[in-house]
């Protein structure tokens, strides 16, 4: 496990994101680019950005019931303005059902402001045994 997201997740632990809320519905996860993601502006990525509400939101639906997974259905993202230094997404589960979760997640730069903001909706899914192949051969899906 790294990063205390419960599960090794190898491209959030590549980022460098380091979880710092994880109850009660709400998530916050914080982010400094390296210089490999940033864009030609020299802004961080969109890519990067939508990396981080999609892992904020996930945990925000997860930080209810930990030992379940989920899967990303849906996300609906807005960049507001470019996102630039130490980056702070904030996460909410706004609803869930049995099996769905409806969050979302708004990124804050280094000043504060309001960078980007996202919805998503999310499946919970029972997490699968570790390692290459379950017993009978078939890869795991990866969960956020």
């Amino acid at each position: 496990m790294s990063n205390s997201f419960g599960v090794e997740i190898p491209f959030v632990t590549h980022l460098g994101f380091e979880l710092t809320l994880f109850e009660g519905g709400h998530s916050e996860i914080t982010y400094e680019p390296k210089p490999e993601h940033l864009n030609t502006f020299a802004v961080t990525h969109g890519g990067a950005v939508m990396t981080l509400m999609d892992v904020t939101m996930a945990a925000a639906a997860r930080s209810l019931q930990a030992e379940m997974g989920v899967v990303t259905i849906e996300m609906k993202t807005q960049f507001m303005q470019p996102c630039k230094g130490l980056l702070t997404g904030r996460g909410r589960l706004m609803h869930r059902t049995a099996t769905i979760a409806f969050t979302e997640a708004m990124i804050y730069d280094a000043e504060g402001r309001a960078c980007a903001h996202a919805t998503g909706t999310f499946k919970y899914v029972k997490r699968l045994p570790a390692g290459p192949e379950s017993a009978n051969g078939i890869t795991p899906l990866s969960t956020d």
